[in-house]
């Protein structure tokens, strides 16, 4: 045998040996896809566990597990393979969680707790623990005020603990400044010239020189414990009550214009007009007060809220006796109280606006 023959049979044998071993892994290969492709086709996806499954369902779309055929959203998009009339894809929600599957497959299911969005400075319903607030406003005098004090103005500002999201209690600071009316001021000036003029009477030598111009007002300022209870405080429109009581200190003063100076080291002196109190008066008591008012949230992301309220409020003030010019006489002319109006029981309505926190 020549050296050229051997290396032919040496060639043929060894593409021999190669095409039989190709035909023999074709042979398998088309064995388990025939496998797959029969009647065992769902029990080996589900053998796997994959995330999606093939589903047998009725062709009227109602599911029949005991029914051969099959249709898939894959079939109707001209996807589904030929040796299978249709497939459907299903979700998985039967099977529990397995670690391998979620290696192969992407995971599985997942849960999603609620959202918690709460804090140090949250209740459990989602309220703020806190309540801040400021404002301000006027408040117009009523009652036995209303006869010698005019429209005022005033602001107050709070803050306190809230329990839930209608229920809590602030501490709360309030100022109002009151004017005096015109008959007020001119009574007041005629019973202190009458005074003055008896007085001059007794002291020729040393008279004292009469009133002219004087003026005057009043003003409260408090300090109280207020209960709120939120009517409705979700986003856009809300409203709430409030009452509360604490102390009150009330304060009338009278000045008349004076001239003064003043001098500076580097412009010299030079003289000024101002108010000089000549009478004063206060009053201490306990008050209550009650109301309501409404709020606007921008948004229910926001804690920030406008308000607008209205209160009446009652001071439960001792009343200490004095003189007024009604009754002035040259007996009673030396009395110190010449304004008994200051510790009468003390009522008005402040209205306040502001943004609450």
């Amino acid at each position: 045998m020549s050296k050229t023959q051997f290396r032919w049979i040496s060639f043929s044998g060894r593409t021999l040996a190669a095409v039989a071993l190709m035909m023999t892994g074709g042979f398998l290969l088309h064995a388990q896809t025939a496998e797959t492709t029969g009647g065992s086709a769902v029990e080996g996806v589900s053998a796997q566990e994959p995330i999606f499954h093939l589903q047998p369902i009725a062709t009227d779309g109602e599911t029949n597990p005991s029914d051969e055929v099959y249709s898939s959203s894959l079939s109707s998009s001209g996807l589904s393979e030929p040796d299978v009339p249709s497939t459907q894809l299903a979700l998985n929600t039967e099977n529990p969680f397995h670690f391998f599957n979620a290696m192969q497959y992407g995971g599985g299911r997942q849960r999603y707790g609620r959202p918690k969005y709460r804090g140090g400075n949250t209740n459990a319903d989602g309220s703020p623990k806190y309540d801040f607030y400021v404002g301000g406003g006027f408040a117009p005098p009523v009652g036995d005020q209303f006869n010698y004090a005019t429209l005022s103005w005033g602001f107050g500002g709070g803050g306190g603990r809230m329990f839930n999201a209608h229920v809590g209690v602030n501490l709360e600071f309030n100022y109002d400044h009151f004017g005096m009316t015109g008959d007020t001021l001119t009574a007041q000036q005629n019973l202190y010239n009458y005074s003055i003029a008896l007085y001059n009477e007794q002291n020729p030598a040393n008279p004292v020189q009469f009133i002219q111009g004087l003026d005057g007002n009043s003003h409260i300022w408090s300090l109280s414990l207020q209960p709120i209870y939120n009517l409705k405080s979700g986003e856009g429109m809300g409203a709430y009550v409030t009452g509360g009581g604490g102390y009150y200190h009330k304060v009338a003063n009278f000045q008349v214009p004076a001239i003064g100076t003043y001098c500076d080291p580097f412009y010299g002196c030079y003289q000024y007009t101002a108010n000089q109190t000549i009478d004063h008066y206060t009053s201490n008591a306990f008050g209550l007060n009650v109301g309501g008012g409404v709020t606007y949230k921008f948004s229910r992301f926001s804690n920030q809220r406008l308000y607008a309220e209205v209160r009446y409020v009652y001071l439960l003030n001792s009343f200490r006796p004095g003189v007024t010019y009604a009754t002035v006489t040259p007996e009673n002319a030396g009395d110190p109280n010449f304004f008994p109006q200051n510790s009468q029981r003390t009522s008005y309505l402040p209205v306040k606006f502001g943004i609450r926190f």
